[in-house]
């Protein structure tokens, strides 16, 4: 299993995925209902290559439309014209994309083995910043990633910056309008809940609260995935520590104080929680993405791990990430024809398989395409949760930055 240390995504420092995984921390203001999880409400949660753009096709006008500029696959002339393009090229250049993390390693594979492409995973355990550093730092480079994954907040300054393209893939509808930039250049891909991961064996009662962790029967016990000064995953777990502690989306400090207490009293484990981590005992209690804690269960069963996961229901907080195309992709037909894919009912489906909620997910449930197995297999959660506006998320990271070192010095 990757460690993805990725920043996925955080702070405005580089974050790491989670430092395995880091996940989502991004304002992102949007709308999205998860049927089996993110509620139906609207989601505001604010939240390269040489370029092989000339890779032509026939048109909607019948002239030749290069898919480095195509906006959709029917801009370029449609699905056939894309694939036979993309597989022209031949390769997509991904990066940070941990075969564990929301079932990537399954998603690649079924894309390389439907379109025959291979898919260049660079730096599986980077961060959001280390993707977006990348396409700044190898324009006109062959070896440019062609796509990104990122935390919300990145995905916001990386559009901001101008060094993404337009794409709208053909499923666009099916994606809450809160979730997706209307010109194209960003959409929510997954997302999940910050949770509570344990092991049942090393743990006598498994902790399914934010107040249960300050307990003293877990001494040295409690991780998270990473800083949340640098990883998603991490913030994720202050913010939702806040609102367990009487703070809000304006207010984080008061979940600095609880992880103050929390290292006051012995409780916090210094560890950053990875699956190395938590199989060999050292993380017996992680806050994480649901999906990653769920991956665990799953994961180490046969290894007799005996992994709980919990959504706490003093402390709900949930963020989806966002996939985008390098403006400057070597591979740009490859680049479209992955989105595509991903935002397909197999592609949203596999994502699903993975614990984490696909953004098209209550479109498929109403729609009956959707992976009933897996979609049943998701933590369960109470209530609707509330999501952080950009400015709310800026302020929110000022203040972890600020004061988390002082918090658990």
């Amino acid at each position: 299993m990757a460690q993805r240390r990725r920043c996925r995504h955080g702070p405005a420092a580089p974050i790491s995925r989670s430092s395995r995984r880091n996940s989502v921390i991004v304002p992102r203001a949007r709308a999205a209902a998860v049927a089996a999880g993110l509620t139906a409400a609207a989601l505001a949660l604010t939240a390269c290559g040489s370029s092989s753009g000339s890779t032509t096709a026939a048109g909607s006008d019948g002239g030749k439309k290069s898919a480095a500029t195509a906006v959709s696959a029917a801009d370029f002339g449609g699905m056939t014209a894309l694939i036979a393009a993309a597989k022209k090229e031949g390769t997509l250049n991904a990066i940070a994309l941990p075969p564990d993390w929301a079932n990537y390693g399954a998603l690649i594979k079924a894309f390389e083995t439907k379109y025959g492409i291979k898919v260049a995973d660079e730096n599986p355990d980077g961060a959001s910043q280390d993707e977006i550093n990348a396409i700044t730092s190898r324009k006109g480079q062959k070896r440019a990633p062609d796509v990104v994954d990122l935390g919300n907040s990145f995905a916001l300054n990386a559009a901001s910056q101008g060094i993404l393209a337009p794409y709208k893939v053909a499923t666009w509808d099916d994606i809450p309008a809160g979730q997706k930039d209307a010109t194209g250049l960003r959409y929510d891909d997954y997302g999940g809940y910050v949770s509570i991961g344990c092991d049942a064996k090393r743990v006598k009662q498994c902790p399914t609260t934010f107040a249960d962790l300050l307990k003293p029967q877990y001494r040295g016990q409690v991780a998270l995935n990473g800083d949340p000064t640098k990883s998603g995953s991490a913030f994720g777990g202050v913010y939702a520590a806040s609102l367990a502690n009487g703070g809000s989306l304006d207010d984080i400090k008061p979940g600095l104080d609880f992880f103050h207490k929390l290292k006051q009293n012995g409780n916090f484990n210094p560890v950053e929680s990875t699956p190395a981590t938590v199989e060999k005992g050292e993380t017996p209690i992680s806050i994480d993405w649901d999906y990653l804690n769920a991956g665990y269960s799953k994961e180490f069963a046969a290894k007799g791990l005996d992994w709980k996961v919990a959504v706490p229901s003093d402390g709900q907080y949930a963020q989806f990430y966002s996939q985008a195309i390098n403006k400057y992709a070597p591979h740009p037909a490859a680049a479209r024809l992955w989105e595509e894919f991903l935002y397909s009912t197999e592609g949203q489906n596999l994502w699903l398989q993975g614990f984490s909620r696909p953004v098209e997910l209550p479109a498929m449930t109403q729609k009956g395409t959707v992976d009933k197995a897996a979609a049943a297999a998701l933590p369960a959660v109470t209530g609707s949760p509330t999501f952080p506006t950009t400015a709310q998320v800026d302020a929110a990271q000022k203040a972890v930055l600020a004061g988390w070192a002082k918090a658990i010095g």
